[in-house]
């Protein structure tokens, strides 16, 4: 069974940093490319990050270039998104996702609030 388990969110003000994990298990993890996606309040899900399987590329949405970096460890099953140069419009729930054919698996998402 297919798990995605984030953390790290949280309250942060304007110009902070945070750093989100995403422990993984019920699959190959080195296998396949993974993602971060985020929600803001009253917007649709849009992606923010993602990494093939042996973290040879990596690609960003527009809004977050030069702010965030997600990375993975393979030996630990865990996705990472190290989020630098936090603006209020960062706000929005973040999830963790992966798939292959048909199949599409997300986490429960973390709350990250960027707010004085």
């Amino acid at each position: 069974q297919v798990q995605l388990v984030e953390s790290g969110g949280g309250l942060v003000q304007p110009g902070g940093s945070l750093r989100l994990s995403c422990a993984a298990s019920g699959f190959e993890f080195s296998a396949y490319a993974l993602s971060w996606y985020r929600q803001p309040p009253g917007k649709e899900r849009e992606l923010v990050a993602a990494i093939t399987a042996l973290s040879e590329m990596t690609n960003y949405g527009d809004s977050v270039k030069g702010r965030f970096t997600i990375s993975r460890d393979n030996d630990k099953n865990t996705l990472y998104l190290q989020m630098d140069s936090l603006q209020p419009e960062d706000t929005a729930v973040y999830f963790c996702y992966t798939g292959w054919f048909d199949e599409d698996y997300w986490g429960q998402g973390t709350q990250v609030t960027v707010s004085s």
